[in-house]
């Protein structure tokens, strides 16, 4: 195997993984601590490969949520390999294991052998020793999963092994982590407000009237957050930031006209959408609005708005670019009465 880049194939690399513990096979991360004396006051390994978010400037309030991604199959990433352990981590975990699987009778042969073969590859093999005479000069890399991926994209790392970067190298092999890589884990953080329409008239209305739409510019402005990973050499980061930029309204019934015909209002210069009514202005057209052409007889139409969330990103070394839209929206319920007239 080359340095640096070792994924391996067939049934060796099935054996190593199937009885390599999880921090070594795309699992999490390991999670336990260390000799913190001797090991520059490390305590967890989390420290390392694990990614920091700085949400101060996201969506707070209990109407949050997080966007959805639109027109694209884009996702965040479900995995990729960071810096995860110190020599000294990497060598305490791997004697760690190794003696669990080998002393563990219910433990198969072959799983025996395989960890035996993970551990001579390391201590005797390809590196000697675990680098422990390299402790300052580099770190052990290693698969890191995204718990909110599905399962079986996460593992897409699993079949890179553990392997040696000096510090302030960058690795060339697929799934290093990047300022790319950070822009999409803040994407999955972003939080939005929801989306309460103000309507003219409130809430019920009358069939064949025009119902004005806005929202105040107060109520949406852009968020962002910023994902970050530290460890010896390596220092990268990126913000993901979500700009509002357009209102969609979805009447609930087919029976309805939107202002305008598409049903998607842009948001003014001001971060307003839509315009509020006032009084004289019932036969004008709204910039924003909805004419339901049928009662609601004694329920109510579910009225949809979500907002368009327009995302970009910029990262360590002068890094950016856009990422898909986002979406989120809720719905209220709107009446609809038939306009009631006097006969004499």
């Amino acid at each position: 195997m080359k340095r640096g880049s070792l994924c391996v194939a067939g049934v060796t690399a099935a054996l190593i993984l199937a009885s390599a513990p999880s921090s070594f096979a795309g699992g999490p991360i390991d999670k336990g601590t260390t000799d913190a004396d001797s090991d520059a006051g490390l305590t967890n390994n989390k420290l390392y490969a694990a990614v920091s978010y700085d949400t101060t400037k996201n969506g707070s309030g209990s109407s949050v949520g997080p966007v959805s991604v639109t027109g694209s199959s884009w996702a965040p990433p479900a995995c990729w390999l960071a810096p995860s352990w110190t020599s000294k981590q990497f060598a305490k975990q791997v004697e760690s294991d190794y003696k669990q699987v080998t002393t563990d009778p219910n433990q198969p042969e072959y799983a025996r052998h395989a960890t035996y073969d993970f551990r001579q590859n390391y201590k005797d093999g390809e590196y000697k020793n675990y680098n422990l005479d390299k402790q300052d000069e580099g770190m052990w890399w290693g698969a890191v999963e995204n718990p909110n991926a599905p399962i079986l994209e996460r593992t897409a790392c699993n079949t890179t092994l553990p392997f040696w970067v000096k510090n302030g190298e960058t690795p060339h092999v697929k799934n290093a982590i990047t300022p790319e890589i950070l822009a999409g884990l803040a994407y999955e953080q972003i939080k939005v407000p929801s989306t309460k329409v103000s309507l003219a008239p409130d809430d019920t209305t009358k069939v064949n009237l025009r119902t004005w739409a806005w929202l105040d510019k107060a109520e949406f402005k852009p968020v962002s957050v910023t994902a970050s990973i530290t460890a010896p050499g390596l220092n990268l980061q990126a913000t993901t930031v979500a700009k509002p930029v357009s209102l969609k309204l979805q009447p609930g019934t087919g029976d309805a006209e939107t202002y305008p015909a598409s049903g998607e209002c842009a948001i003014n210069d001001d971060g307003s959408i839509g315009e509020p009514y006032a009084n004289g202005k019932a036969d004008e057209t709204p910039p924003c609005g909805i004419r339901y052409l049928r009662s609601s007889g004694d329920a109510t139409f579910p009225l949809k708005a979500t907002i368009t969330w327009q995302i970009t990103w910029t990262g360590t070394g002068g890094a950016g670019g856009d990422l898909p839209d986002g979406t989120f929206g809720n719905e209220q319920d709107v009446k609809v009465q038939e306009i009631q007239t006097v006969n004499r």
